[in-house]
């Protein structure tokens, strides 16, 4: 559209690229390009578009479905140690593609869901801005036509009663209703904007009622791959089955719903850019039966060059008001000393003219094409601009979730089957083989229970060692006795305290060495012992 406005609307590019789309419908024909929403074949080259999407998801499942197949019948080797370690990687590698992938789709469905909105609230905003207008010349129209026909009636038929004596002041009269008339008619000769009025507000309404909703139904979309996309992190991170199987089938769901907001948005993109091209055209078409041609072209175009197709009936309005209020102030002059009951009357039409004048001024601001021109193009600025380019990142955002969807697809299966694998491989480990982790770990807590054991009972076999006095032995073999008797008794008390003689846990006994430091359960032992018991094992035992 070209305009010697003061902003000119051009189309982008991609509304171009988006026009030049093959437009076929069902029955699989070309047709025209034309926006024409009515039509039905317009509306089945649209649909066209969402079956290609479908197809799209039926492919898309299907190559899934092979992939699993494949995946099922296939069997791992398990003989190469090697093979193990490029699955994990291939898994590992794969979660964070989906991952990485599903971050990015959410952040660009988020900017695309948040453009179309700004588009759409500007249609809207402007909408209600140009029905506004229309509505305030609607009500102006009405309200001059109504003082014109009920008020100064009035005034006038009181004033032919109070004049009637009087030829010149009642031919006054007549022609100020003339006048009157041709006020009358002139407005009559501007375009009933109500019906165009209401079109634009249900309009408005319409599209910010689908807009909220469109809005809302993304952002739980948006919310949603997030979560299956942390979900199943989480489940491959504490490899766990069920949360992968879950995940899993909330994948598939919204992979459909991937393709199912891919064609909706690529078919609504395409349709809008059918309007964007040449809107001008559809809404001349739109408003042949309701406005002229000629006051569409004005307000779409609004060029100084172009003649204002309601200055002819303003400027007639306008004269025929002032030659009344000439016509009233002879009569105030002259008439009222004559007739001073007619002063009420006369200053009551002046009332109503200069009312009429004001009216006048309002009138012939609103009809002013730049106002509604100004609308017209905040409108086109943001379908055209903010709208479509959010409709192309929300396309952007479906393939790039169904991209990340399909990878973590195939990486679950992998993942859970490995995990059941460790899990069998951790099953088939030999009871009996003391390399066995858990066999060394149930070997441990025995042994530290006898440990104890043999720690508890120790106390009580110290009164039975004090009793028992064993004989004296001959002289000859006095002295090996002697000299193995301190071995004899650290191993001895090694083995009751903890069975490990690297531990410094129990007394030195006859090694000369400094005591060491007993723990507090040692001293209470110490300090439980007799003196027999003392001498028995030794000074080395005192602290």
């Amino acid at each position: 559209m070209s305009s010697s406005a003061s902003v000119d609307y051009i189309a982008p590019w991609w509304t171009y690229w988006l026009h030049n789309f093959p437009h076929v419908n069902l029955r699989l024909q070309s047709i025209d390009n034309t926006f024409k929403p009515q039509d039905e074949d317009y509306q089945q080259s649209l649909m066209f578009l969402f079956c290609v999407a479908a197809a799209g998801l039926g492919l898309n499942l299907l190559a899934l479905a092979v992939y699993l197949s494949c995946l099922c019948c296939c069997k791992r080797d398990e003989e190469a140690e090697e093979t193990k370690k490029p699955n994990s990687c291939c898994v590992t590698w794969a979660a964070v593609a989906a991952g990485l992938l599903s971050c990015v789709a959410v952040g660009v469905g988020f900017y695309g869901n948040s453009e179309t909105n700004d588009g759409v609230y500007q249609l809207t905003y402007s909408l209600y801005n140009a029905n506004h207008t229309l509505a305030g010349v609607e009500n102006l129209v009405t309200g001059t036509m109504g003082g014109m026909q009920n008020g100064l009636k009035e005034h006038l038929s009181r004033l032919d009663e109070i004049f009637a004596t009087r030829g010149d002041f009642v031919q006054t009269l007549h022609f100020m209703q003339q006048m009157a008339d041709n006020v009358i008619k002139q407005l009559l000769g501007l375009p009933d904007w109500e019906q165009a009025k209401v079109d634009l507000a249900a309009i408005a309404d319409q599209t910010a009622f689908v807009e909220y909703y469109r809005w809302l139904t993304y952002l739980l979309i948006l919310i949603l791959d997030l979560v299956i996309c942390l979900a199943a992190c989480l489940g491959l991170a504490k490899q766990s089955r069920w949360l992968l199987t879950t995940m899993m089938v909330f994948g598939v769901l919204t992979l459909i719903l991937s393709w199912a907001s891919l064609g909706a948005d690529i078919a609504t993109a395409v349709g809008t850019s059918d309007f964007c091209v040449s809107p001008d055209k559809f809404i001349m078409n739109q408003t042949k039966d309701v406005v002229s041609s000629e006051i569409v072209h004005y307000y779409l175009y609004c060029s100084q060059t172009l003649p204002n197709p309601f200055q002819q009936s303003l400027t007639v309005f306008q004269r025929s008001l002032t030659t009344m209020q000439i016509q009233v102030q002879g009569l105030l002059q002259f008439a009222v000393p004559l007739f001073p009951t007619a002063e009420r009357d006369l200053l009551g039409i002046q009332q109503l003219l200069n009312n009429s004048e004001g009216s006048l001024h309002q009138l012939t601001a609103l009809l002013d094409c730049r106002g509604l021109n100004k609308d017209y193009l905040d409108a086109l600025m943001g379908v055209c601009y903010d709208g479509v380019e959010g409709l192309l990142y929300l396309c952007l955002f479906s393939l790039l979730a169904a991209g990340a969807f399909c990878t973590m697809l195939c990486a679950i299966p992998r993942a859970w089957r490995q995990i059941a694998n460790r899990e069998r491989d951790y099953d088939d480990i030999d009871e009996e083989d003391p390399f066995n982790p858990r066999i060394r770990r149930l070997g441990s807590q025995h042994a530290q229970q006898g440990n104890l054991h043999s720690f508890c009972s120790y106390s009580s076999s110290m009164g039975s060692q004090n009793s028992l006095h064993p004989p004296a032995a001959p002289a000859a073999s006095a002295t090996p006795a002697a000299s193995n008797a301190p071995v004899n008794e650290y191993m001895n008390q090694t083995a009751l305290f903890g069975g490990n003689p690297r531990y410094e846990n129990v007394p030195l006994i006859g090694r000369g060495s400094p005591p060491p430091s007993y723990s507090p359960s040692m001293r209470a032992t110490y300090l439980s012992m007799t003196e027999d018991q003392i001498r028995h094992f030794g000074e080395d035992f005192r602290a």
